[in-house]
């Protein structure tokens, strides 16, 4: 999920070596969440891997959790010599050690998708380097995408390929519980997919077509003036001059402040607190 750099990944059907120190730390990190009992379900590069077959070589290990286990996590990892820090208390920690480190990761930066128990239970079994772990389903690989649209990262290729990858093989409701309200991002993600496979539109449900457009048009025709600009949920920076400029409210930041304002299952403060060797 969190890039440190706009520095494209190498990515390629191909199996690449995992670097030993990745490895290590890869392992560190797993034993550690294992022996300690705390959910969590791999995400990132590893995930996706397991339902494309593309391998993406990166420096990190994403890891989906909690929020109200980010704080053992990060206090057992510190305790094993790693240099831990909540950067976005919403929804990003990080443990590095050397040039390889592990995002811990809550939700979406906008504050409209949070990792809840469901996540970690619809978690698969898997092997990362070595270790007996658990891989985020590829319904909530999916979810956790729908806002990754950035000027400096897009992952609707992402969705494409595991929609391709898996014939649309998909439990498309639970896709659409995580969107919920913001539906309109699966649809657009379906729209891209058609493009790319038009050989392929019958992956996607002939009933899920047709409940999405039939949606969309009816918002077409009868839209709201009262409905809220919500661009800053795409990308705060790409649509920034609506905000500063052109004095359209700023909704991202909106949830964000209810987010921190009552974070899920969180004591007080905890999140806030920063660690380090």
């Amino acid at each position: 999920m969190a890039e440190e750099s706009t520095k494209p990944s190498l990515t390629s059907a191909s199996k690449f070596p995992l670097a030993q120190e990745a490895a290590e730390l890869y392992r560190d990190v797993l034993l550690t969440m294992n022996e300690h009992s705390i959910p969590y379900a791999v995400a990132g590069a590893f995930a996706l891997q397991a339902y494309t077959g593309i391998w993406r070589v990166t420096k990190d290990l994403d890891l989906f959790l909690k929020l109200s286990d980010v704080p053992r996590a990060l206090d057992r990892l510190c305790q094993r010599g790693f240099h831990c820090e909540t950067p976005d208390p919403v929804w990003l920690s990080k443990a590095r050690r050397g040039e390889y480190f592990v995002d811990l990761i809550s939700g979406m930066s906008n504050a409209v998708i949070v990792v809840d128990d469901t996540w970690i239970k619809r978690a698969r079994r898997a092997k990362i380097a070595g270790v007996a772990s658990r891989i985020i389903s590829a319904e909530d690989l999916i979810g956790s995408k729908l806002f990754v649209s950035r000027r400096e990262r897009f992952d609707g290729a992402d969705i494409a390929h595991i929609i391709y990858r898996t014939q649309g093989q998909l439990d498309w409701e639970r896709i659409l519980e995580l969107a919920s309200e913001h539906w309109e991002m699966v649809l657009w993600a379906l729209v891209l997919f058609r493009y790319v496979y038009p050989a392929h539109t019958d992956y996607i449900p002939a009933p899920l077509w047709q409940d999405l457009l039939f949606r969309y048009m009816h918002l077409v025709q009868h839209p709201d003036r009262k409905a809220p600009f919500r661009g800053s949920l795409v990308d705060e920076n790409m649509f920034s001059v609506d905000m500063k400029d052109w004095g359209l409210e700023n909704l991202q930041e909106q949830y964000r402040a209810r987010f921190l304002q009552n974070p899920p299952q969180t004591e007080p403060g905890v999140i806030q607190k920063k660690f380090g060797t």
